[in-house]
C-alpha cells in the first residue's frame, strides 16, 4: 500500500503515540537487505537515540515517511516481513483485485485468497457465520524480531482496506495476538479499538458478521486516490460506522428493562458518549428515539404474548412505573396499554 509522501512541514508534531519498536522493525528490515536506513531515518526526523530507548515514541506522520521511504528504498512493500520481496504496489494490486467485489465479504475472502499468490510464509483466513465474521492469520514461516509489527501490520491494512472499501467504521468484538503483551500494549486499543488479548493462538480480529453483506461504495477512480496514501489507513480509525443504529438497537433490545444510558451503550461499544449520540445523530437517529422504538416493540410484544400485569410490563420496558409507562404508550400507539391489550387479543393473552 505504498504512495508518494506526505508533504509534511514538521513530522513531530502532534501525539507522538506510535512504539518506537516499530521503527526498529523497518531498521531491521534495511538490515537484512544490507542497506543503510540513515535517509528515511533523516527524513523522518528519528533521532538514532531514540532507537535505544524503549520508551520512545513517534508521530503517526513519522511512521508514514519511514514506511514510505522504506517501501521505495527497499523495494519490499512487506519491510522484510517474507521470505521474498512484495515489489512495489502488491498490496495496491489487492485493492484492486477485491474491488469489484458485490459486497464485503466477497472483497475479504478475494483479498484472503490472493495474498495467498504473494506470500505462502503467512495465511490470511476469514470465516464466518449468521453473527460473527473472524479473520485469523496462519503463521508457516518463522518471522523472528518481525513477528509483531508483521501481524499488526497486516491486520491493520486489512481493517483499513474493509472500512474503507465500505465507508464505514468496523466495530471489532475482538483482536488476539500470539505474543505476551508487549511494553508498548497501551497503543493497541488506538489500533484495533475493541477487546484486545494477548498469548492468544493466532492473531485475528472478530466483528459482526452483517458488515461482510454490507455493499462496496468505491470505484476505480476513488481507489487510485486512496493509493496515494494508502498508510493513514493503517492507523486511522473511521468515524462512521454504517451499522450502529442496528447495533444500538440489539443491544437496547438486550438492555431494555435495565434503563440503559448512553454512558453503559458507549462502553458496551467501545465509544465515547459523545461520540456516540454524535454518530447516530449523522445516521439520521438519536438515542433517545432508538429507546422509545425498543421500549413499544417490547412493550407490544409482552402485551400480546404474555398475561402479565401492565404494572409489571412497565418495569420490563424501563419504567419507574405503571403512570409514565401508560403515557408514553397512548403516545406511541394512540391507546392505553390496556386497550390495546384488549382491542389486539380480546382480554385473554397468551401465556408467559
Amino acid at each position: 500500500m505504498a504512495a508518494p509522501l506526505p508533504s509534511v512541514a514538521d513530522p513531530t508534531r502532534g501525539p507522538a503515540a506510535t512504539p518506537i519498536a516499530f521503527i526498529r522493525a523497518i531498521v531491521a528490515a534495511y538490515r537484512r537487505y544490507g542497506i543503510n536506513p540513515a535517509n528515511a531515518l533523516r527524513q523522518a526526523q528519528i533521532p538514532q537515540a531514540a532507537l535505544e530507548n524503549p520508551d520512545a515514541r513517534v508521530t503517526a506522520a513519522q511512521m508514514e515517511i519511514m514506511s514510505g521511504i522504506a517501501m521505495q528504498e527497499l523495494d519490499d512493500e512487506a519491510l522484510g516481513w517474507f521470505s521474498r520481496r512484495l515489489p512495489w504496489g502488491s498490496y495496491g494490486m489487492l485493492c484492486r483485485a477485491s474491488l469489484s467485489s458485490p459486497d464485503l465479504g466477497v472483497a475479504l475472502k478475494r483479498w484472503c485468497r490472493h495474498h495467498r499468490l504473494l506470500t505462502d510464509d503467512i495465511v490470511l483466513r476469514l470465516d464466518a457465520d449468521e453473527a460473527v465474521a473472524n479473520i485469523r492469520i496462519e503463521v508457516r514461516r518463522y518471522l523472528g524480531e518481525m513477528h509483531e509489527f508483521c501481524l499488526v501490520t497486516l491486520l491493520r491494512y486489512l481493517l483499513g482496506y474493509a472500512c474503507w472499501a465500505i465507508d464505514s467504521r468496523i466495530t471489532l468484538l475482538a483482536a488476539r495476538f500470539p505474543f505476551p503483551p508487549p511494553p508498548h500494549r497501551s497503543v493497541y486499543p488506538l489500533l484495533f479499538q475493541g477487546p484486545v488479548h494477548f498469548d492468544a493462538e493466532q492473531a485475528g480480529i472478530t466483528f459482526d458478521a452483517q458488515y461482510l453483506r454490507l455493499p462496496l461504495r468505491r470505484d476505480e477512480a476513488a481507489l487510485r486516490q486512496m493509493l496515494r496514501r494508502a498508510l493513514p489507513l493503517t492507523v486511522l480509525q473511521y468515524r462512521r460506522d454504517r451499522l450502529l443504529v442496528q447495533r444500538v438497537r440489539h443491544l437496547l433490545r438486550e438492555r431494555i428493562d435495565e434503563g440503559a444510558t448512553a454512558d453503559t451503550l458507549a462502553e458496551r461499544l467501545h465509544l465515547s458518549p459523545r461520540t456516540l449520540h454524535r454518530q447516530l445523530d449523522e445516521e439520521g437517529a438519536s438515542l433517545q428515539q432508538l429507546k422509545d422504538e425498543a421500549r413499544r416493540e417490547r412493550a407490544v410484544e409482552l402485551l400480546n404474548r404474555t398475561n402479565r400485569p401492565v404494572k409489571q410490563i412497565a418495569l420490563a420496558v424501563g419504567f419507574r412505573n405503571e403512570k409514565s409507562f401508560a403515557r408514553a404508550f397512548r403516545q406511541w400507539t394512540g391507546e392505553s396499554p390496556s386497550g390495546f391489550r384488549e382491542r389486539i387479543v380480546g382480554g385473554a393473552p397468551a401465556g408467559d
